[in-house]
């Protein structure tokens, strides 16, 4: 027997029933029916729509959104240990290069090349950022950087 849409039926008891409202005080929504005293929320149609509420009180409703998420992207980081590995690919270090070696994932928001290891091998490096330790390290190593 195949399945079939209109065939299928959720489980006993994995939806719950309406709650009866206004059925005599044994069911323990009776007399009020759950509305509290007088008033005009008690009122039939009172409830939701009744509220006027200002520009504060609805930003205040309005969960806040943890965090922070700037508008100038980071640029992609790579160690000199990193590009130690790579050396041998590749003459000039760019941002295409890196991408084209699957070094970074996007070339558009930049790179910046960090000194975590240490680099022996001579590389040039065109077009990406460099910390100050790593620049020290490429022009050790005999590098270049323009």
């Amino acid at each position: 027997m195949a399945i079939e849409l209109h065939k299928i039926k959720s489980s006993r008891k994995s939806s719950r029933t309406k709650k009866r409202v206004g059925r005599g005080n044994a069911t323990g929504k009776g007399t009020y029916s759950g509305r509290g005293l007088k008033g005009q929320r008690s009122r039939a149609g009172g409830k939701g729509g009744l509220k006027r509420i200002g520009m504060k009180a609805n930003l205040q409703k309005i969960p806040k959104v943890r965090g922070f998420k700037s508008i100038h992207p980071k640029k992609e980081t790579v160690s000199l240990s990193t590009l130690e590995k790579f050396a041998d690919k590749m003459e000039i270090v760019t941002p295409e290069s890196l991408k084209k070696l699957k070094i970074i994932a996007k070339a558009r928001n930049g790179v910046k090349i960090v000194s975590n290891g240490e680099l022996t091998k001579k590389i040039a490096v065109k077009g990406c950022g460099v910390s100050a330790k790593a620049r020290e390290a490429i022009e050790k190593a005999g590098g270049s950087i323009e």
